[in-house]
């Protein structure tokens, strides 16, 4: 629990980070970047530290898999349903559908199933976020690119929630070589192969994206540094140590509450008032959490 708590904080503070950096450089030049940040720091950990596995250990394929399929795909998957349906509909997608598919295949394929106290306190979570997030208009797009963005708001539920449980397994398999993995060494296993994705990607879209302003850089690197420490290096790391011991059908509801933290925390930061819709269904969706913690306690 703690575990998915600081993984939420930590996202949210990351996507400030990522929307004022995106401003700046745009978000393709942003992504890349903050994640080879990542990388490196990572990697210092994962080849330094005293846990010490760098890119070795029974576990690694499964980590590369579960990075290839979430923080590759996946990304991609939210990048293009962001620019179709906006980022309320796609956080919406893509947190409260990656829970259940995560839930469901760690039961269906490693055989790790919830309880049904556990399952009613994950949904009063999810329905908090759903409510909080759900948009108050139309998306204002066309049919078509309405159902793009829909299908790629799906691919990144799915690439968040598969990648999830295969780091599970990833786990597993590391148990039954004798060893564990940290949270640092899993999180720097996984990224190497979301850089790859990423910077194939941009290097294929750069071109829609405006230039940055002359002198723009200097400014953009605070950000882009907090959001590679906020997000994909302490943030990951947080989320790998969690899938260690909770299971991922409650890891994945909990995190669902990024993105009504990150509103609240744009309340403080920007001044941006939420909704009063969005502020009951986060009361709704923190009630669930405290509920949770009371059901596994």
């Amino acid at each position: 629990m703690l575990a998915a708590i600081l993984t939420t904080l930590l996202w949210s503070c990351s996507s400030i980070c990522a929307a004022r950096s995106a401003r700046l450089v745009g978000g393709g030049a942003a992504n890349v970047t903050r994640i080879a940040i990542a990388v490196v720091l990572l990697g210092i950990w994962a080849h330094f530290s005293p846990y010490a596995h760098g890119l070795g250990g029974a576990a690694l394929p499964w980590f590369l898999l579960s990075g290839f399929i979430g923080f590759g795909l996946g990304d991609v998957a939210m990048f293009c349903a962001l620019n179709r349906i906006g980022p309320r509909l796609t956080m919406l997608l893509t947190h409260c559908l990656a829970a259940p598919i995560a839930a469901l295949t760690e039961w269906a394929w490693l055989g790790v199933g919830l309880g049904w106290r556990e399952i009613a306190c994950a949904l009063v979570i999810l329905g908090g976020v759903a409510l909080a997030l759900a948009p108050d208009h139309g998306t204002g797009v066309t049919r078509r690119v309405f159902w793009i963005g829909v299908l790629a708001g799906l691919g990144s539920a799915a690439g968040q929630g598969l990648g999830s449980v295969i780091s599970r397994r990833a786990n597993d398999a590391a148990a039954a070589a004798g060893y564990s993995v940290d949270g640092g060494t899993a999180a720097y296993q996984r990224i190497v192969v979301g850089l790859v994705v990423a910077a194939i990607f941009w290097l294929a879209t750069r071109h829609r994206d405006a230039k940055p302003s002359p002198g723009v850089w200097p400014r953009a690197w605070m950000w882009i540094t907090a959001n590679a420490l906020a997000g994909p290096t302490i943030g990951v790391a947080c989320f790998q140590w969690g899938l260690v011991t909770t299971k991922t059908g409650i890891i994945m509801p909990i995190v669902a509450l990024s993105p009504i933290a990150t509103q609240l925390l744009a309340w403080a930061v920007d001044h941006t008032r939420p909704t009063r819709r969005t502020l009951i269904g986060g009361a709704i969706a923190v009630g669930g959490v405290i509920a949770l913690q009371f059901v596994q306690g």
